[in-house]
């Protein structure tokens, strides 16, 4: 004891010897020793993410800095081509003109103009519920839904590859948590068996998956919801303006849309492109969302030139299916291609198309290459994916031509074969 003691009396002493300055320094060092270490390994596993910079508006066609000419983007979520188009355009400039740069403010305190309150009633009518609520971002719908809704007295059962958004929100709130295998009804029905002795049962997935582009079964979910007095919500993101046929979404996709209670969907795909969220449902759960959803209650407003685009955006959208139709067309042009060509591709009927390649490495060299023969995609590896499951994500935008998507599909052969993922 003494010795310890002692001990502890000479350390103290020589870390005072030491100036604070020195000791703080010493700390940063120790900081960057771990980080550059981590760094490495990310380097190392053929999984680090480069950030290519566009020096032009979002759309089928793009310049990139450092590349000549111009450049064909298959890796947007610009899936109805809205992010550029020239009313969207003018709408959020109207709007940043009246209602100015931004509220400087939360909405509880002064941040609530009346475009807000219109584009969430506009959000409600879309989507055929009660209200709605905005968020920054989706992402923030999410981890401010479940923590809000519900308690240890609920459960949640959420499918094994859902949204990491819908992850985090789940684990920020204290209800019971089950996790049933991906698209697996009888595994879900289990878990529904086993949370009965819950107050409220959520199951909780996403609409159609972002990594994989393979839908929900919404009709087998709202099925066994109703039949164990679960209630259903459903993250929209990559649904919402062009499944369904009238865009609505996955719900509508599937003719479910008196059967899920919640929506959270997003302002920055389809919608414009821009940024923002919401969730979408019965009024009193969007009232309680305004008193008690953490994301909301202490982020500022959405600017108002994101509102005004995403407003003008659900208007065209509303006002004609037309674009909304061109879609299946085109998402099949591509998937048909690409398999006869030899390529696996994940998922079915959803304009993301993930070409399966296995290896990191492999998947962000095709991408670079595909880049020099002016087609912009990106490679998708671990954590984003699991290890071994890395894939070049291609997205099929509605302002892609016939000739955009055999192009595209002529580069990924040529590619593919350089680099023997093809015979």
């Amino acid at each position: 004891m003494v010795g310890t003691m002692w001990a502890g009396r000479v350390l103290h002493a020589a870390l005072s010897a030491v100036p604070r300055g020195r000791r703080a320094q010493s700390a940063l060092t120790q900081l960057r020793g771990v980080l550059e270490e981590e760094l490495e390994a990310i380097r190392e596993a053929g999984t680090w993410k480069s950030e290519r910079v566009i020096t032009s508006r979002q759309g089928p066609r793009i310049h990139v800095d450092g590349v000549s000419g111009g450049i064909l983007n298959f890796c947007a979520n610009n899936y109805l081509g809205l992010s550029s188009h020239p009313e969207v355009i003018q709408a959020g400039l109207q709007a940043l003109e009246e209602f100015g740069a931004g509220l400087s403010s939360t909405r509880f305190i002064c941040g609530t103009q009346s475009i807000h309150k219109d584009l969430e009633a506009k959000i409600a009518h879309f989507h055929q519920r009660e209200d709605a609520i905005l968020y920054p971002s989706c992402f923030d719908a999410n981890t401010g839904l479940f923590e809000a809704l519900l308690t240890p007295q609920d459960a949640v059962l959420s499918d094994e590859l859902n949204h990491a958004s819908i992850i985090d929100g789940i684990r920020l709130c204290k209800a019971h948590k089950y996790c049933y295998c991906h698209l697996d009804m009888a595994d879900l029905e289990a878990k529904l068996q086993e949370a009965q002795k819950h107050r409220l049962r959520l199951v909780a997935t996403d609409g159609a998956f972002s990594m994989d582009g393979d839908i929900a079964p919404l009709r087998e979910i709202c099925h066994l919801a109703s039949r164990y007095g679960a209630l259903v919500f459903v993250d929209e993101c990559h649904a919402t303006g062009f499944l369904g046929a009238t865009g609505r979404g996955t719900d509508e996709l599937l003719g479910v849309m008196d059967q899920v209670t919640v929506i959270n969907s997003t302002l920055g795909k389809a919608l414009g492109g821009a940024s923002g969220g919401y969730t979408t449902g019965p009024g009193p759960l969007v009232s309680l969302l305004r008193q008690r959803s953490r994301p909301y209650l202490f982020s500022n407003s959405l600017p108002p030139a994101v509102v005004g685009c995403a407003s003008k955006a659900l208007d065209l959208l509303m006002e004609s299916n037309a674009i909304v139709q061109t879609m299946a067309a085109k998402t099949q042009r591509f998937r048909s291609k690409m398999e006869a060509a030899g390529f696996t591709i994940l998922g079915a009927r959803h304009p993301i198309c993930p070409v399966m390649l296995g290896d990191a490495r492999l998947a962000s060299c095709m991408a670079d290459d595909m880049l020099k023969r002016g087609i912009f995609v990106i490679g998708f590896s671990y954590p984003v994916v699991p290890r071994g499951k890395a894939r070049i994500r291609v997205q099929i935008s509605a302002v892609h031509s016939e000739e955009d998507i055999d192009r595209c599909v002529e580069a990924f052969v040529e590619v593919g074969r350089l680099h023997g993922a093809l015979p």
